[in-house]
């Protein structure tokens, strides 16, 4: 099985996020690895927003707070290897739901302009 997922997002909507919830908004959505190789860079985090968007999407289930069935924003986990390529790391009901599908391999490419952050996911 070969799948995808894709997602946008406005970089000022996380500024705006971040400015009303602060760390709320950052432990709520983000693991401690992703928060510190963001370093508070709204763009570098409204990216992995996007990246968790995306792979719930690739997993059929999309996030808890908007679907029942879906994963938690901490489930998709979005960090970087030695040389900063972005990597998929999942837990809990992301895990088990890629186990459920098959998917074994996933690749993850983000970018960014000034306005908005782009995610896209592909899963085998």
């Amino acid at each position: 099985m070969l799948t995808t997922g894709v997602d946008l997002i406005s970089i000022s909507r996380v500024e705006t996020t971040l400015e009303r919830h602060g760390d709320r908004f950052l432990e709520r959505v983000f693991t401690a690895d992703e928060v510190r190789y963001a370093r508070g860079r709204p763009a570098e985090l409204a990216a992995r927003f996007a990246a968790k968007e995306a792979v719930a999407k690739a997993l059929g289930v999309g996030v808890r707070m908007m679907a029942p069935g879906g994963i938690g924003w901490r489930e998709a986990e979005i960090v970087g290897d030695r040389w900063g390529k972005p990597l998929v790391r999942l837990s809990g009901r992301a895990a088990e739901r890629a186990d459920e599908l098959g998917l074994r391999e996933w690749a993850v490419s983000l970018s960014h302009t000034d306005d908005h952050a782009l995610a896209f996911v592909v899963a085998q």
